[in-house]
């Protein structure tokens, strides 16, 4: 079979790829050598993921579909085991650590595995009501926050906050378009602002009850968000400092001036910016967008509304990352250890990231063609 690659996804990737190891590869000015060559490890992940892409390509995305709740249930399974074996970093049991091959993370691949579990829920609902009342939204709606909330309750445990804010940002997403009635979000809003201000109310004028509530670890990791612009975290003041002393053209690459933690993986973006400058930034964000672009674009292509929906989440999940991650480093918006795709540093980000390639060259090579996926 002969496939029509979309080269200009092909292309942003490639490019992306590129910063990326350059970019990891002058982070390890500051990281520790107990972490090996950081870049080198980069490149081979992003090796293993292009062969994911191929044998994706190859089985199709409806291998991925006909075997979602599998991997839904598994993606599950994982996380709840981390929770008794999970090895403990920085007070998260987010990994697994596998001798030869690193850390491994539940969690960047429940992101995708949640992607498909909705697309085929949603497809099979339109599939069997044409014309849904209320009701039959309202028992759909029920059934979808069970998915979502399984795999949030159990992230948040660990605990990762992050992740569980891009799990609910890639439902609202696909939810959005599903076609189900608007009134439905504009309920969910009034909840989730209630919800919010209640638990606020307790943080902030009711510590005790807060702490007895929700536990100590919720209420240091809600002081830590709403501390966050207090101009006293070494991460963030010497990032933007580093940043903010770069210029045009940037202080030249492998030349980051000061040290902030955390400079492979969440605060990357700082170490571009501080190397390359506003020339560089303006160019990374140049390609950034018009890869959003090219996938917001495939929506116009005749293809089955299954691939509408994980486009959705894609392009919600990636936007939501790129922004919230720039957003943090440059001071906007609290540090809530949110990566940034095809950029940051981490096996399992990475490879999911790529399953997610993987998905796209399929859908920009799919013909349409419309069943119910059981």
């Amino acid at each position: 079979m002969k496939y029509k690659i979309n080269y200009k996804i092909l292309i942003s990737i490639i490019l992306l790829s590129i910063i990326s190891i350059i970019t990891i590869y002058s982070s390890m000015t500051y990281t520790s050598p107990n972490l090996g060559n950081l870049a080198l490890k980069q490149a081979i992940w992003y090796g293993v993921g292009w062969i994911l892409v191929i044998i994706l390509i190859k089985l199709g995305n409806d291998y991925l579909y006909h075997h979602t709740w599998f991997l839904y249930i598994i993606g599950n399974i994982l996380l709840l085991l981390l929770l008794f074996f999970g090895t403990p970093i920085n007070n998260s049991r987010c990994w697994f650590i596998l001798p030869g091959i690193g850390s491994v993370q539940p969690s960047e691949f429940m992101k995708i595995f949640i992607m498909l579990v909705l697309a085929t829920m949603i497809h099979n609902f339109r599939s069997d009501y044409k014309n849904p009342d209320c009701k039959d939204e309202f028992v759909f709606i029920l059934k979808t926050l069970v998915i979502i909330l399984i795999p949030s309750i159990l992230t948040f445990l660990q605990p990762d906050t992050g992740a569980v804010l891009i799990y609910f940002v890639i439902y609202f997403s696909m939810m959005f378009i599903s076609g189900i009635r608007l009134r439905w979000f504009i309920l969910a809003l009034i909840l989730v602002v209630c919800l919010v201000g209640g638990i606020l109310l307790l943080y902030f004028y009711k510590e005790d009850i807060f702490i007895k509530l929700f536990g100590n670890s919720f209420y240091y990791r809600l002081e830590r968000l709403f501390n966050w612009n207090d101009g006293s975290g070494l991460q963030l003041e010497n990032a933007m400092a580093a940043i903010g002393s770069s210029g045009f053209f940037g202080h030249g690459y492998n030349k980051t001036p000061i040290y902030f933690p955390e400079s492979s993986t969440d605060f990357i973006f700082a170490v571009f910016a501080c190397n390359f400058g506003l020339i560089g930034v303006v160019i990374l964000i140049g390609i950034i967008v018009f890869f959003d672009i090219n996938i917001f674009l495939l929506k116009d292509k005749k293809i089955e509304d299954t691939n509408k929906y994980i486009l959705a989440g894609i392009l919600g999940m990636l936007i939501f990352q790129q922004v919230q991650n720039i957003g943090m480093t440059l001071g906007i918006f609290p540090i809530t250890g949110i990566t940034l795709p095809f950029i940051s540093y981490g096996g399992s980000s990475l490879l999911s990231y790529m399953l997610m390639v993987g998905i796209l060259l399929n859908i920009s090579m799919r013909k349409n063609r419309t069943y119910k996926y059981k």
